[in-house]
């Protein structure tokens, strides 16, 4: 089972990733191997060095080469892959045949509060930023870019963050049981 979740900014994909990583998935992300590739390039993993290393990496290799390095890395293991940004890793991602894509909502004021609670280095501090990165995020003007609203469209599951982490875990029981 290969389980992948797209979604916004503190939108609660890493909750998500460890309910799932709890159930015995492995945790792997599409950004794993843009931390490595700017790690390689000497380059400090900020916010906006993993967007731009994301881009170079898929202009060069393909807009789904950093999904099509990751099902390399797993060799059919189960696992939960987060943040996946773009529709071509969607694609690559269905290749395997046990993916189901869940698109992970919350609204901008909850995403906005956890984020500023959370502190996450990398993270806005002024709201006016967070609206801005949250544009730039949504779509892009070519395959290398992310394209949230995109991606989020191709989801076989969405669910809805809002509200407390009882009800989170209550929805994800629901879906364990429909996808296992």
């Amino acid at each position: 089972m290969l389980v992948g979740l797209t979604g916004r900014n503190a939108s609660g994909k890493s909750t998500l990733v460890s309910w799932f990583s709890e159930r015995g998935l492995r945790s792997v992300s599409c950004s794993d191997s843009i931390r490595t590739w700017l790690s390689d390039q000497g380059i400090e993993t900020t916010r906006e060095a993993l967007i731009e290393g994301g881009r170079e990496l898929r202009r060069n290799g393909g807009a789904g080469v950093l999904a099509e390095m990751l099902l390399e890395i797993l060799d059919g293991e189960d696992a939960v892959v987060d943040s996946i940004r773009t529709p071509a890793e969607v694609e690559a991602l269905r290749g395997r045949g046990d993916f189901f894509l869940i698109d992970v909502r919350a609204d901008e004021e909850a995403r906005w509060q956890r984020m500023t609670q959370r502190g996450r280095s990398g993270d806005p501090v002024e709201k006016e930023a967070f609206l801005s990165q949250e544009a730039a995020e949504a779509t892009s003007k070519d395959e290398a870019g992310q394209a949230l609203d995109a991606t989020a469209a191709m989801a076989d599951i969405t669910v809805l963050n809002d509200g407390t982490l009882e009800d989170l875990e209550e929805k994800l029981g629901g879906i364990w049981s429909a996808i296992n």
